[in-house]
């Protein structure tokens, strides 16, 4: 059954998710797939709880689930030639927002691609990010959002960017349900997704263009 792994997440069966990604590792199933559809199943977690079907402990226990099953699936995700990493990426759900499962997602994915990634955590501080910054120099920093409370912070730490000469070295990149072009525009970023897959692709072509 396709979505028998992401009706587990959505229905919190902490027990069952990682028998079902054994049998399908086991089966030869492409663990990108099985990722994608841990990911479905978050996706529609989170449509239950912005519906008010579900609350802040059911959300914290599918992220559990969702951590779990990633760090199952990490050593089965390809990896690239070669112990150089092709870019360094800085990623950070700012000030005013606690939510990673999409930043999460998108480390996870990026380490794949053999991208070094630094993950900040959540309600970040602009000038840490900046302090950050200045000390990694990465070519990427991704900012994860999922309520509204952190775009002044993002807005921020892009300002402080530019003052501290750092901003024109790097690509800002912004994502998450409720980012729009608009807000990547307000915010003075670089780019804007709310698909983990296309911020990866965007590192991707970005490096083969350097």
């Amino acid at each position: 059954m396709p979505r028998e792994l992401s009706t587990a997440i959505v229905e919190l069966a902490r027990d069952d998710v990682p028998a079902m990604i054994e049998r399908k590792l086991d089966a030869g199933e492409d663990p990108l797939a099985i990722l994608a559809e841990c990911r479905e199943g978050m996706t529609r977690v989170g449509e239950r709880f912005q519906a008010g079907d579900y609350y802040l402990a059911e959300l914290l226990l599918s992220a559990e689930i969702f951590k779990a099953a990633v760090a199952r699936l990490a050593p089965h995700l390809p990896d690239t030639d070669g112990d150089r990493p092709v870019g360094k990426v800085i990623l950070a759900t700012m000030r005013g927002d606690i939510h990673d499962l999409g930043k999460n997602i998108l480390a996870t994915l990026l380490r794949a691609h053999a991208f070094e990634v630094h993950d900040l955590g959540v309600n970040v501080e602009p000038a840490e990010l900046v302090e950050k910054v200045r000390e990694i120099r990465p070519e990427f920093v991704g900012l994860s959002v999922l309520i509204t409370t952190a775009f002044r912070s993002m807005q921020e730490a892009c300002r402080l960017l530019e003052e501290a000469g750092l901003r024109d070295s790097l690509r800002l990149m912004i994502g998450g349900g409720v980012t729009t072009p608009e807000l990547e525009e307000w915010v003075g970023a670089d780019f804007q997704t709310q698909d983990a897959a296309a911020g990866v692709a965007y590192c991707v072509e970005r490096v083969g263009e350097a």
